[in-house]
């Protein structure tokens, strides 16, 4: 049995680094559109590695857990690449707030509840995280360590609170940074 390394989005950021890491593995390659991760699991088998697609929607704690079974079934998850999400040019506020922000710290919680020991993890975010003013100490540690389930919670996060899709995605990058600081020590 193969070691896992599961790809969340199909696109070719994700796929340029499943190609460097992904040798000898079984890729389990997920997008929300089955079509994009059935085409993405194509191109990596006719380069010569082992994949196979599933359709999972980041923003669905339901579809999350169906990828984890389903990729655990395979063999043992070592690596995990996580390049899924929407840019402020083709989504709302509160679909950034839900699969930008919500979906991937969800995701890497959970992943990283099944990861192997010494597995590893790469998440894609964006300079966006930075280029926004800072937050505080207060919001970033919010953004680091409240429970997944509370983040959209939070009073800052609320769409009356954010100015534009622009706002709401540097959001989600900070959060996705800071989570993967807080994730990593785990």
């Amino acid at each position: 049995m193969k070691n896992v390394l599961v790809l969340t989005g199909a696109g070719q950021i994700g796929l340029a680094i499943v190609r460097s890491i992904g040798s000898g593995m079984k890729i389990v390659v997920s997008d929300k559109s089955a079509a994009n991760a059935a085409s993405a699991a194509l191109l990596l088998n006719n380069a010569g590695f082992d994949a196979v697609e599933h359709s999972c929607d980041i923003s669905s704690k339901e579809s999350v857990a169906e990828l984890i079974k389903f990729s655990k079934e395979l063999g043992p998850i070592t690596a995990f690449v996580n390049a899924a999400g929407v840019s402020p040019s083709q989504a709302s506020i509160e679909t950034i707030l839900k699969v930008d922000l919500y979906g991937t710290a969800m995701l890497i919680e959970e992943i990283g509840k099944v990861i192997e020991p010494n597995g590893v993890g790469v998440t894609i975010s964006s300079q966006s995280g930075h280029r926004m003013p800072a937050l505080g100490e207060e919001k970033d540690r919010l953004l680091a360590t409240t429970p997944v389930e509370e983040l959209l919670s939070l009073d800052f996060l609320q769409p009356e609170n954010i100015s534009n899709t622009l706002h709401a995605y540097q959001l989600a990058k900070r959060c996705n940074v800071k989570r993967v600081m807080a994730e990593a020590v785990k």
